[in-house]
């Protein structure tokens, strides 16, 4: 009888684990689990740190450079003007006309350079494809001309260190 009972009880334990998984396993259940957790925890927070200093770059660039658009719309109007002041005539009966125009045009300047655009030099430099946009090349006038800027077409631009627009230029060969 005491065996049948022993048995009995063995089977109702066996019965028992397989119910009730054993603490050893259901430890490393929950161990698991808690690195897989962790690991992501940790990756999101990677990449929230991330995203929060691009966001911070971002703001930077957009109150550095947010008026871009406008002043790079603005150098069309700056050469329309550079080309007036050039062919305008010496005569007396025009001084007025002159004065003026070079007023508006030396506030328009003033304006650009308040708002950190400023003139790019070009003529006689050596060509860099990063700043100069080559639309031709040309014999060179003088030998030491080569792989220069010999003739500038339209001035390039700088707002703040970035090139607002590139220079178009002649380069001699």
């Amino acid at each position: 009888m005491e065996n049948t009972e022993h048995k009995h009880s063995e089977e109702n334990e066996k019965k028992e684990k397989k119910k009730h998984p054993s603490y050893k396993s259901k430890y490393e259940e929950l161990e698991k689990d808690y690195k897989e957790l962790h690991e992501r925890y940790l990756r999101l927070s990677a990449e929230f740190d991330n995203f929060r200093k691009r966001t911070l770059k971002e703001k930077a660039d957009l109150s550095k450079y947010g008026g871009e658009q406008v002043l790079l719309s603005l150098l069309p109007v700056v050469d329309d003007f550079d080309r007036a002041m050039a062919s305008m005539p010496e005569h007396e009966e025009c001084a007025s006309y002159t004065e003026g125009i070079t007023l508006i045009y030396n506030k328009l300047l003033d304006f650009l350079r308040q708002n950190g655009v400023t003139e790019m030099e070009a003529l006689h430099q050596e060509f860099d494809p990063d700043l100069h946009d080559a639309l031709t090349k040309i014999p060179a006038p003088e030998e030491d001309l080569k792989g220069k800027v010999v003739e500038v077409l339209q001035k390039g631009y700088y707002l703040k260190e970035k090139v607002l627009r590139h220079a178009k230029v002649v380069v001699g060969e």
